[in-house]
């Protein structure tokens, strides 16, 4: 069965859909009738907003989404840096979501991915903070490439 996904974007605004970078002259919904990869500009960070660990991550699979040229460079490198995040982070609920968020890109869940991670910034920004609601607090700042 497939599921449609009704998208409303303001004059000027990009989005990016397989790859492709598209920007609307105009108000306009469009209906994604497919499974398709995309990615709304409001979501997409610079590679200076990569400034967290979890930023990081996010930045390296946003390329999986929007440059499927570099993909296969982007995977490898979330291969690389996961292992090193997952052991950064005493939270186990981050841990946790990073499990999850391996299988997603595992199995090409690209936007779903991104989605979980931007969920995570809340705690990891307590724990990077030190804040007592959360004790624990990551070993590490980096993700290693």
């Amino acid at each position: 069965m497939t599921n449609t996904l009704k998208i409303s974007l303001k004059p000027n605004e990009k989005i990016y859909i397989n790859g492709a970078v598209i920007r609307v002259d105009r108000k306009v919904t469009i209906e994604l009738m497919n499974d398709v990869q995309f990615l709304l500009e409001s979501h997409v960070i610079q590679a200076e907003q990569a400034s967290t660990p979890l930023r990081q991550l996010y930045f390296i699979v946003q390329i999986m989404l929007m440059n499927p040229s570099s993909a296969s460079e982007a995977r490898d490198m979330f291969r690389r840096s996961l292992p090193m995040l997952i052991a950064s982070f005493d939270n186990q609920e981050i841990c946790n979501a990073l499990k999850q968020i391996d299988r997603m890109v595992g199995e090409d869940h690209i936007y779903e991915a991104l989605k979980a991670i931007r969920a995570l910034y809340p705690l990891e920004r307590q724990a990077l903070n030190g804040n007592d609601d959360i004790p624990e607090a990551p070993r590490a700042l980096a993700v290693g490439a």
